[in-house]
């Protein structure tokens, strides 16, 4: 087809779609002098740009004198992706149209019950149920939804979008959430990626990394893993397991996941309260008593915020873990940036300052870290960005 006037007119009209994505609103005057193409091939790339609804026209240019020129722009919402973060307590869902503005954002709690055979097709019918009602909710329907981008807590076997590995309060939905599940129950493309990768991505297109060379994001909460990026793309390695710092071994033989990951840092609390029952006895009334009653990682780094002794001590005892590995993975990558996120990493507020202190003090190599920009939410923009590569390549491959 090289050659031909129909492979032409094609690679013309993708000329123009990325000057105009690139550039914004442009008159037809200016895409000539951007792409190099005459006047008139311009023009008819664009009406037949425009009847495909890719492209639109903005009205008269704010010409200062003469003939007002017609503004012409990439029509972002000529079609719309979704995001969908799959948490082990959390389902987070993203519309957005294909310049990644999110026009919608709705969280909804993460419910499996049942055997789990059963538990699968609910699982599916809610996530169906749930876009639903966003389109629904946005005057939007199945047929301008191009791509959906999922991201899970597991490991995706980049050939088959199996899943090898899936954090434990999801543990038997591995058959529920795999690509050909999901595919399956969703009338559009659907791309499915580790979540801490999509979360590393959202935060380098439109978060705390962006421009970095490379970093890494460092995720703690119910799991724990990292998203490695090189010059804005995503390290996977052997079997997609790059970023599985969950394996690493920490001194006494456990997982680091064990360590750091919400439970864990429950365990390290119980123990230290557990240590300090005596004084807690003579002192029934006071506000480390009350932590002892009321433990959740919330409630703890509350009562670090306000100050209270005993929620520092053992989030002290909890940043040297962190540390731990923070520089082990310093050392193999020397990272420009760490990012923070996750539910429990992500209240930087409080762990930072006692982390920088050790990584001054103690790392050979020193990376810059900061917390996730992006927070709950950096999940779903990597998703969001994943599905908007793919519908713009799908477009552009309907061009040729």
């Amino acid at each position: 087809m090289a050659g031909t006037p129909q492979y032409i007119r094609n690679l013309n009209e993708n000329l123009i779609m990325d000057a105009l994505i690139t550039q914004g609103t442009m008159s037809r005057a200016e895409i000539s002098r951007q792409t190099g193409l005459s006047k008139p091939t311009v023009s008819l790339a664009v009406e037949h740009l425009i009847d495909r609804n890719l492209v639109r026209e903005m009205g008269p240019a704010d010409n200062a004198q003469g003939r007002k020129a017609t503004l012409i722009r990439f029509n972002e919402t000529a079609y719309y992706v979704c995001g969908i973060d799959i948490g082990a307590t959390r389902i987070r869902i993203a519309l957005s149209d294909l310049n990644g503005e999110i026009i919608a954002y709705r969280t909804y709690p993460m419910v499996v019950q049942g055997a789990y055979e059963r538990a699968e097709a609910t699982m599916l019918e809610l996530l169906r149920s749930h876009m639903n009602e966003l389109l629904d909710e946005n005057h939007l329907n199945w047929d301008q939804i191009q791509c959906i981008g999922f991201g899970i807590p597991g490991v995706v076997l980049p050939e088959s979008g199996r899943i090898n590995r899936i954090v434990d309060p999801l543990a038997g939905l591995e058959e529920a959430f795999s690509l050909e599940s999901l595919s399956g129950a969703f009338p559009c493309e659907v791309i499915l990626e580790n979540d801490v990768n999509l979360a590393a991505l959202g935060e380098y297109r439109s978060g705390a990394a962006a421009g970095y060379p490379l970093f890494v994001f460092f995720s703690i909460g119910t799991g724990t893993g990292a998203g490695i990026m090189v010059h804005g793309q995503l390290l996977r390695g052997l079997g997609g397991l790059t970023g599985e710092i969950a394996e690493m071994l920490v001194d006494d033989g456990r997982r680091l996941e064990e360590v750091l990951s919400a439970d864990g840092l429950m365990q390290l609390a119980k123990d230290y309260l557990d240590q300090h029952d005596e004084l807690l006895l003579e002192a029934a009334d006071s506000g480390a008593d009350d932590l002892h009653r009321h433990l959740t990682p919330e409630r703890l780094f509350e009562a670090a915020r306000s100050g209270e002794v005993e929620a520092l001590d053992i989030l002290q005892q909890y940043s040297k873990k962190i540390a731990s590995a923070l520089c082990q993975i310093s050392v193999v990558l020397a990272p420009d940036l760490i990012v923070l996120g996750g539910g429990v990493g992500g209240n930087g507020d409080v762990l930072l300052p006692l982390l920088r202190q050790i990584i001054s003090e103690q790392f050979p190599v020193q990376p810059q870290l900061i917390c996730s920009k992006l927070g709950e939410q950096a999940v779903v923009t990597g998703a969001v960005q994943v599905a908007i590569q793919q519908t713009m390549l799908n477009l552009q491959q309907a061009m040729e």
